[in-house]
């Protein structure tokens, strides 16, 4: 299991601001974690554990970021990112929690919903979406369905990653900026700028309302994007119990000697023109 930091290397003081990470120490002790993290997953296959991690926060907060760090090193059949659209006509007929059940895991399996019905508390009652009856439905059948989950024997964790106005605004801007990240822009995005005030209500209510001893709340201060990352995968591995499965790695056998009417490399039927140019 993933090894707890001594109190001295542990973070300052909440008032106190530290350096900016260096990407190369960044990238050290993400690896770690990674490895630790493939290890989580052998560990899941073999015990037939089931996990969902949920990943909530303010837009631009960095789930997305956290959970791509999370999933670059495994396996998508055990760590399986799901991030879904808009309910459809018919999911909105259905049970509200009813399309996030479908991807519920199986053994072996470890869910990370980015965003989850948590967006009934969140984006749904501030944009009104969702009447104040759904909403206050919602808060009271949330806990209880968490408590089932939980005892049904699913590892069931909760973050919400946060980050402060001003910071929000920087990163809106920089996508703005950076033709790269056109695509992470919608229409809603202007809306919660504008809407700053309104979406801490609605997320201080929601953490109050459904921070339960089975199901509690993990908040995640995400202005630092790096240690946000490092803190959070840390945080998640301490949370479950796993072990190291010593791995059943092959041999690699000596190739078969080459025909001598089978000549080396590959052409393509029209000949050279198929076979791609090296640019690089």
């Amino acid at each position: 299991m993933v090894k707890k930091k001594k109190s001295s290397e542990r973070a300052t003081g909440a008032g106190e601001r530290l350096p900016k990470m260096k990407r190369r120490d960044f990238e050290t002790e993400l690896y770690k974690l990674q490895v630790e993290l493939t290890r989580l997953q052998a560990w899941a296959l073999s015990e037939g554990a089931r996990i969902i991690v949920i990943f909530e926060g303010r837009d631009t907060a960095g789930k997305g970021g956290v959970i791509s760090r999370i999933t670059r090193r495994v396996s998508p059949r055990v760590f399986k990112h799901v991030a879904l659209p808009k309910p459809s006509d018919r999911e909105r007929s259905q049970m509200y929690i009813q399309r996030y059940m479908a991807h519920f895991p199986s053994a072996g399996e470890i869910i990370l919903f980015d965003r989850s019905w948590y967006n009934r508390a969140g984006v749904e009652r501030v944009m009104n979406f969702c009447t104040e009856e759904e909403y206050r439905e919602f808060m009271t059948v949330a806990p209880d369905v968490e408590h089932r989950i939980v005892d049904n024997g699913i590892i069931l964790l909760k973050y919400f990653l946060d980050v402060s106005q001003a910071e929000q605004r920087k990163r809106f801007q920089a996508r703005i900026s950076d033709p790269l990240k056109h695509w992470k822009l919608s229409p809603m995005d202007t809306e919660s700028v504008r809407r700053w005030w309104d979406y801490t209500k609605a997320y201080q209510d929601m953490i109050r309302g459904t921070d339960t001893p089975h199901a509690p709340w993990f908040i995640v201060p995400a202005d630092d994007k790096r240690r946000a990352r490092l803190n959070l995968i840390h945080h998640m591995l301490e949370q479950v119990p796993y072990r190291k499965i010593a791995p059943d790695l092959p041999k690699l056998p000596r190739a078969k000697p080459r025909p001598k009417n089978l000549r080396r490399g590959l052409k393509a039927g029209l000949g050279a023109r198929h076979v791609v140019e090296n640019r690089y």
